[in-house]
């Protein structure tokens, strides 16, 4: 701490100009996210084979972000798996994006006999999840994709059947035309 007091004191900081004296285009913009209205990845399966997002299109999808350590996310992947064989054939495709490493997820996905497909992201699959544009704070994590591609909402936490209901419901209606992407989203955004 004295060390640290000692170097400020003998080296002032120079603290940058005023906004007005900056000429345009000098002054550093802050970082943002980019945010992905209409998501666009592609990552390896369990297999090491890689698919892209656009594979589903036309379909409304359930994009589930989970890992092998996390009891939340082990416990919606029954509950998933009975929502894609109910749903499946109704226009709705779960994927599921493990927040984990290969060998953990590959072993887990043998033994759970997923029936939708397990991509595999480390720290890609994070970065997917954080151009939601919602701050990914801990699994499970989901993404809500209407059937032309845009991102309607995100759930962060366990998601349970009332989530799923909704889900179809506001989905399928929109696919109808019931409702719009605004009535979708607000709802998405208080589930």
């Amino acid at each position: 701490m004295a060390g640290a007091l000692l170097y400020s004191a003998r080296y002032a900081v120079q603290a940058p100009p005023p906004v007005d004296e900056v000429a345009p285009g000098e002054m550093e913009q802050p970082l943002a996210l980019e945010v992905a209205t209409h998501p666009d990845f592609s990552l390896p399966d369990v297999n090491g084979t890689e698919h892209d997002f656009s594979e589903w299109a036309g379909r409304n999808r359930i994009v589930n972000f989970w890992a092998t350590w996390c009891a939340p996310c082990r416990r919606e992947i029954p509950m998933l798996k009975a929502f894609q064989d109910e749903q499946g054939g109704n226009g709705f495709q779960v994927i599921g994006i493990a927040v984990d490493f290969p060998e953990p997820v590959a072993n887990y996905a043998a033994e759970a006999a997923f029936n939708y497909p397990i991509l595999v992201g480390e720290k890609d699959a994070m970065a997917v999840a954080e151009s939601s544009g919602i701050e990914f704070v801990g699994l499970p994590f989901t993404m809500f994709v209407a059937s032309d591609g845009e991102l309607l909402g995100a759930f962060i936490g366990e998601l349970h059947q009332s989530h799923l209901d909704t889900v179809v419901d506001v989905m399928t209606r929109l696919d109808r035309a019931e409702i719009s992407k605004k009535d979708a989203q607000a709802t998405f955004s208080v589930l």
